[in-house]
């Protein structure tokens, strides 16, 4: 070893024995304490994790990925928005659904009053009460178009409302299922609200109207069925996107709590072998004292 390597290795050695003995400065207490310290500061993070259940709880725990999963819980937030508009639009189609499917029989009924009213060897009385009948089966029809409403909504009435349910986050993509109505007088139920079947000649061009009449309806109620199964489908789709979101926000955030606790056992066994080296480092001090005795 050259003479000047040789009086640098003296000299650190020494440097090291003066701070091993002095009072004023204990090394080996504050690398203990830094070790301490250092242990300390991971014992709260992963105490952290294991309260919250995340890896990921703030911005300052990790600002790119915090940021990403928060975007993502939005679009998740939002979707529950959708599903709730999809399920209104179902059920306002369900209703009208139903209302429809009335006056399909309330038709077929009406039909065959007035293919019996038809015979032309019929009395009066007889034609009378099938004329009765027809007609209060004619204003049922207005009573359950009239009251096919969910939610202030009728699809089914004259100028009824059109369904234009949500189909995305933001708003931007819509499913729509047109208004079919039932009501007399109008495209689909070509019964006039004034039809009547008192006389022959009536009651064979009414025959041909009601006909008429049962094949609209029955066209109309396959749209609005296509419509709702439609609706159906997306709010399974939308369902199973928001699964898939929330999952992909979980393993962004989400701390491995075995994985946690595992290291909760080995930091707490290292916390304590770190206060006991501090101990340690803080006695040593008092050996000087011997050297005074």
């Amino acid at each position: 070893m050259s003479p000047a390597v040789k009086k640098t290795s003296d000299t650190w050695k020494g440097n090291i024995v003066m701070a091993l003995n002095s009072v004023n400065t204990n090394t080996g207490a504050l690398v203990a304490l830094q070790n301490l310290n250092s242990t300390n500061a991971q014992l709260d993070t992963v105490q952290s994790r294991i309260n919250t259940g995340k890896k990921v709880a703030s911005a300052k725990d990790n600002g790119a990925v915090w940021a990403i999963a928060q975007s993502q819980r939005s679009t998740s937030n939002a979707l529950n928005a959708v599903k709730d508009s999809l399920q209104r639009g179902q059920s306002t189609i369900d209703v009208a659904i139903a209302a429809g499917e009335s006056v399909s029989d309330l038709l077929g009924q009406m039909k065959e009053k007035a293919l019996a009213a038809s015979d032309a060897t019929l009395d009066t009385a007889s034609r009378t009460a099938l004329n009765e009948d027809f007609k209060a089966l004619r204003d049922q029809i207005t009573k359950s178009v009239t009251n096919a409403d969910f939610n202030g909504s009728n699809m089914i009435k004259a100028s009824g409302t059109t369904i234009a349910a949500l189909a995305n986050a933001d708003g931007s993509s819509k499913i729509t299922v047109a208004t079919q109505s039932l009501a007399l007088g109008g495209s689909n139920v070509t019964v006039a609200a004034t039809g009547t079947i008192g006389t022959v000649t009536t009651a064979t061009a009414m025959i041909a109207t009601v006909t008429t009449s049962i094949t609209n309806v029955g066209a109309a109620l396959a749209k609005l069925g296509t419509g709702s199964k439609a609706l159906e489908s997306h709010l399974t789709f939308v369902s199973k996107l928001q699964d898939a979101l929330d999952a992909g926000v979980g393993n962004l955030v989400d701390a491995d709590l075995a994985k946690e606790s595992a290291k909760l056992q080995a930091l707490q066994t290292k916390q304590q072998l770190g206060i006991q080296a501090l101990s340690i480092a803080n006695s040593s001090s008092s050996s000087l004292l011997g050297l005074f005795r």
